[in-house]
């Protein structure tokens, strides 16, 4: 398949069937997120493993996205998104396969890094090849229903697991992911559209030192939050910021970094990079701070604070779609900042929750905190890969990825320390910063008013080459 210099998206049937080849891949790595948290407990128990081992099940995984995403975007730019996706396809199905029959823990942590590096390589190029398949005037469509798949697949993974282990052990968590694998890989291989090329060479210096910067600064901030070795975890951090200075001075000046800075001299993109890592950091202050302000001062059992947390994750998933549909045709910003004001009303209504509070009264602030973020998602998203040109899409996509983990792990880093500072009203106190983060996300996201339009027409920029 090739792709003109002046085409705009591709034409249905194809359109669908490459929507289709995207939406099983990214659904799939999405939910192996959230299905092997579920199974925590079993595994170790079933390797005789403590509590604290076990979590690098998760944390590999996690790790190995975050520290590849730049790199694997900036292969896509290189070699073709579409050989990037197809790549990263491939090593997470084998690498699913050797998570199911790993023989103890040391293997199957191995494996779910595997895992991780090629759900990087999927996530690297997923917004570059929305460019490809969406024409520009359809692309907030295209994002809404990406962020509809992943919100879906977060909201029943856990469900999902919990069935799986009603039926069988737990590799059969890793094992269904096999035959939907090669499915994924048998219509992307036929579907997904080429892009034009960089023509430059990979630059291994920059990618050593980005890996270095965010494996060193994550688990730093891990180990100084959550375990008494906090002098080694400060060295880890320093350590990480030593190579994030390194990395800086060598990208900076350069025509198409690793590290997009080019991109970051946009407005518009820094912005939208901006308000994307404080929105990200107030979700995550809020999801996981509301687990210990249901059970410990609203006297919810387990049961009802997961029936309670899902209000959130539905509502994200029933406006996402709408919201991307909006952006193609009112201001993205200003969506935006309404989306995230809306969520920071929301976050103050579950503060002011009286402890008599009924279920009903929870359940509307959960929901009214996703209807905000759903707003906000899916037009944020498209702000930044419109303002970035085609042959940087792929810089532009994994500076997504990047920023969402990013206030994640920031939200989740702030959570643990007003945890350590407050004690029992830490989780009161991380709710009203998860608010004050949604409303300096709104604030910034009406910087880029007057510009946001004007940088439409970026989208539409090509460089010719293909790849095969």
């Amino acid at each position: 398949m090739t792709l003109a210099a002046d085409t705009d998206g591709l034409a249905n049937p194809a359109r669908n069937w490459a929507v289709a080849s995207i939406a099983l891949a990214i659904g799939m790595t999405v939910l192996d997120t959230s299905i092997a948290n579920v199974a925590l407990p079993v595994i170790a128990h079933d390797f005789g493993a403590r509590p604290a081992e076990s979590i690098w099940i998760v944390n590999a995984y996690q790790l190995a996205v975050v520290i590849s995403l730049l790199p694997l975007a900036s292969l896509g730019e290189i070699f073709g998104f579409r050989r990037m996706y197809l790549m990263g396809l491939t090593l997470f199905t084998l690498a699913s396969l050797a998570c199911a029959l790993s023989p103890n823990l040391a293997a199957l942590t191995a494996a779910r890094a595997l895992q991780g590096f090629g759900a990087a390589g999927v996530m690297s190029v997923n917004g570059g090849l929305m460019r490809l398949i969406w024409p520009s005037r359809m692309l907030g469509r295209g994002i809404g229903l990406n962020a509809l798949v992943i919100s879906v697949a977060a909201a029943t993974g856990p469900t999902l697991a919990a069935g799986i282990l009603a039926l069988g052990p737990w590799p059969w968590l890793f094992a269904v992911n096999i035959p939907v694998g090669l499915a994924a890989l048998a219509l992307a291989s036929r579907v997904l559209p080429p892009n034009p090329l960089s023509g430059r060479r990979f630059d291994i210096v920059s990618a050593t030192l980005n890996a270095l910067t965010f494996g060193l600064v994550i688990t730093g901030a891990d180990v100084v939050t959550r375990t008494s070795a906090k002098l080694w975890g400060a060295i880890e951090l320093a350590a990480g910021l030593v190579f994030g200075t390194l990395l800086v001075r060598r990208e900076w000046t350069r025509r198409r970094p690793l590290v997009p800075f080019d991109l970051l001299r946009d407005r518009v993109f820094a912005l939208s990079i901006a308000t994307s890592i404080a929105s990200f950091a107030a979700q995550t202050l809020a999801i996981v701070s509301l687990p210990f302000h249901f059970e410990n001062s609203l006297h919810r059992t387990q049961v009802a604070t997961g029936l309670l947390l899902t209000p959130w994750p539905v509502a994200v998933a029933i406006l996402a779609p709408t919201s991307g549909w909006l952006s193609d045709k009112v201001s993205a910003a200003l969506l935006c900042a309404g989306g995230l004001l809306i969520m920071a009303a929301g976050l103050a209504a579950l503060v002011l929750l009286a402890p008599v509070a009924g279920d009903l009264d929870i359940a509307w602030r959960m929901a009214l905190c996703g209807i905000g973020f759903g707003l906000f998602q899916s037009p944020n998203n498209r702000l930044m890969l419109t303002s970035a040109p085609l042959e940087r899409a792929g810089a532009a996509g994994g500076m997504l990825g990047t920023a969402r983990l990013t206030g994640q792990t920031l939200g989740a880093v702030l959570t643990a320390i007003l945890f350590e500072l407050y004690a029992a009203r830490g989780e009161v106190i991380a709710l009203e910063v998860a608010a004050a983060f949604a409303l300096a996300a709104a604030a910034i996201s009406l910087l880029r008013l007057r510009r946001d339009a004007a940088r439409e027409g970026a989208s539409g920029r090509r460089l010719t080459g293909t790849d095969n």
